[in-house]
C-alpha cells in the first residue's frame, strides 16, 4: 500500500528522537555528523544546491531566522526556511515563502528516504527530519535558504551545510549537559558552526562567550560584525501593535563624529528606521541581528534592498514568541524555556503590562532550569498554575507546585494537569484587566495557542 502521511511520520519517529528524552542522559558522544554526512551523500547531497544562511544561538535564533526568512521573501527570493521544534504541527518546520510543506510532500520524500536509511545505522528522527527539509527546498528550487541549528552547533545535524553566512544569536545557559556548564563551552560549541572564510554575525554577548567567537573567528580567516559594537540601533516607539527603531552602522557613527569634529552640519543625516511586529526589546536587539546578517548576506553578492529588508520586518509572523491573544483579560504566550529568557519575558510584561496583576500559567521540561525560570517570574506573579504538556520531557505539576512554593511565598499556586484546562483556571481567577501568561516551554505555548486559537470562538469557551 502507498505511504500515508500519518505512516511517514510514525516512521520518523520510529528511531532515535533526542527531543522526547532526557538529554543528560546522553553523552555528547550520541551526537555527531557522520551519519548526516553519510545520508547526505547517498541522497545526492541536497544541501548544496542552494545558498544558505545558517544560524546558531540559545536565545532568538528563530526570531532571527524569520525576520531573515521575511526579508529575502520580501526581496523576491523563493525563500526556504528550516526551524524547530514546530510549534503548531510537523510541517511547520518546512516553509517556502512563508507556507507549509504539503502532506503529500513530506509523504514522497520520506517515502525516497526510507532505502537511505536503512543503509545508515544509529539515525536519528532529527537528521531524518533535517533531510526532508534540504530535499524539499533542492526540488522546490529554492533560491535561498535559512536554516536554523536544532541544538548547540558543532554537532547539529545541520552542520553539514557551509553557508554564505553564519549567524550567532545571544548565548546564555541551555542543555549544559551536552553543551557544557560555561559560557565559554557553550560559546565554543555554538561556534562550531563557522567555516573557514564565511562570514559571522554575532548578537551582543557576554565578553566570555564574545571572546570565544573572536577567537574562533580569527583562527578560521572570518571576519566578523557584532550587533551592537558594529551594528548599531536604539529602539524608538513601542505598542501592543508592534515597534519600530533605529539602525546604523559603526562606521557611520565614526565618519560622523569626524564631521562634527571638523564643524560641519551632520543634520541631512538619519538612520533606518525600521518597524517589526514582535514585541519586546529583545526582539529589537533580534532584529538588529538580522539586519546585519542580512547586511553580510548582500555583501556576498545577493542583491538585497532596504525596501526588502523593511517590508519583511514589518510583515514577519512568528507565533508564540510575546504572543498577545485575546484582551479582557489579555492573555500572553511566550517559549521562554530558561532562566534568561524568562527575564527579558519578565522585562516585557513590565513594558507593556505594567502595574496589572499577572496570573503565570507554567509548565516545563523537567532537564530545564526550572529554578531559575520561577526566580525571575514568580516575584511578579499573583497567582500561578503550574501545568503539564502532553510531551515525555514535561515535568509534574505537583513537582513543579512544590518547587515554586518552595523558592518563597507570595502568589497563590495550584497545579492543574492539562493545558487548556489550567487556562480555563487562569480565566476563571483574572479579572478583564489583568493578564495571562503561558510559558515554560513551547509544547506548553503550542497547546495554549491551539486551544485560544485552533477555534475562532475558543477564546470564550476553553474546555
Amino acid at each position: 500500500m502507498p505511504l500515508t502521511y500519518q505512516d511517514a511520520l510514525d516512521w520518523i519517529y520510529s528511531f532515535i528522537d533526542f527531543s522526547a528524552k532526557r538529554l543528560d542522559k546522553y553523552a555528547a558522544a550520541d551526537f555527531n555528523l557522520d551519519r548526516m554526512v553519510r545520508l547526505m551523500r547517498l541522497m545526492g547531497d541536497p544541501h548544496r544546491r542552494y545558498p544558505t544562511l545558517h544560524l546558531a544561538g540559545t536565545k532568538g535564533k528563530g526570531s532571527v531566522s524569520s525576520l531573515c526568512a521575511s526579508a529575502l521573501t520580501a526581496a523576491g527570493y523563493r525563500t526556504g526556511f528550516y526551524t524547530s521544534p514546530h510549534l503548531e504541527d510537523f510541517r511547520d518546520r518546512f516553509r517556502i515563502d512563508g507556507r507549509w510543506i504539503p502532506p503529500e510532500a513530506v509523504t514522497e520524500i520520506t517515502a525516497h528516504l526510507q532505502t537511505f536509511a536503512a543503509q545508515v545505522p544509529g539515525i536519528t528522527t532529527f537528521e531524518l527530519t533535517t533531510a526532508i527539509g534540504f530535499e524539499w527546498f533542492a526540488r522546490e528550487g529554492v533560491d535561498v535558504a535559512v536554516i536554523e541549528v536544532g541544538l548547540g552547533g558543532r554537532l547539529d545535524a545541520t552542520n553539514v551545510l557551509t553557508p554564505k553566512v553564519s549567524v550567532i544569536t545571544a548565548l546564555s545557559y541551555d542543555h549544559m549537559a551536552l553543551l557544557g556548564d560555561s559560557l565559554t563551552q557553550i560559546a565554543g560549541e555554538k561556534a562550531g558552526i563557522i567555516k573557514p572564510g564565511v562570514p559571522v554575525v554575532s548578537a551582543l554577548q557576554h565578553a566570555e562567550s564574545l571572546a570565544v567567537l573572536e577567537r574562533v573567528a580569527a583562527e578560521r580567516g572570518c571576519p566578523l560584525t557584532v550587533a551592537g559594537r558594529d551594528v548599531l540601533f536604539n529602539p524608538v516607539a513601542h505598542s501592543l501593535a508592534g515597534q519600530s527603531f533605529d539602525v546604523w552602522t559603526a562606521e557611520e557613527a565614526r565618519q560622523l563624529a569626524a564631521l562634527r569634529t571638523a564643524g560641519q552640519s551632520v543634520a541631512h543625516w538619519r538612520p533606518t528606521r525600521l518597524e517589526i511586529p514582535l514585541l519586546g526589546v529583545h526582539q529589537v536587539e533580534n532584529a538588529a541581528t538580522a539586519y546585519a546578517a542580512l547586511q553580510a548576506l548582500r555583501a556576498t553578492g545577493l542583491p538585497l534592498s532596504a525596501d526588502a529588508i523593511r517590508d519583511g520586518f514589518k510583515a514577519v509572523k512568528w507565533p508564540g514568541r510575546f504572543e498577545v491573544l485575546g484582551a479582557a483579560p489579555y492573555v500572553v504566550i511566550d517559549g521562554a524555556q530558561n532562566r534568561e529568557s524568562a527575564r527579558r519575558l519578565r522585562e516585557a510584561v513590565d513594558a507593556y503590562f505594567a502595574d496589572r496583576r499577572l496570573i503565570l500559567v507554567f509548565g516545563a521540561s523537567a532537564d530545564k532550569d526550572i529554578a531559575g525560570m520561577f526566580t525571575e517570574l514568580l516575584p511578579r506573579a499573583s497567582a500561578v498554575i503550574t501545568t503539564q504538556a502532553v510531551h515525555p520531557r514535561a515535568a509534574d505539576p505537583d513537582e513543579l507546585l512544590a518547587l515554586a512554593q518552595g523558592l518563597g511565598p507570595g502568589a497563590t499556586i495550584e497545579p492543574v494537569a492539562q493545558v487548556h484546562r489550567a487556562l480555563t483556571r487562569a480565566r476563571e481567577l483574572a479579572g478583564p484587566e489583568d493578564v495571562i501568561l503561558a510559558t515554560g516551554s513551547l509544547f506548553v505555548v503550542s497547546e495554549a495557542r491551539a486551544a485560544l486559537v485552533g477555534d475562532p470562538a475558543a477564546y470564550a469557551k476553553v474546555k
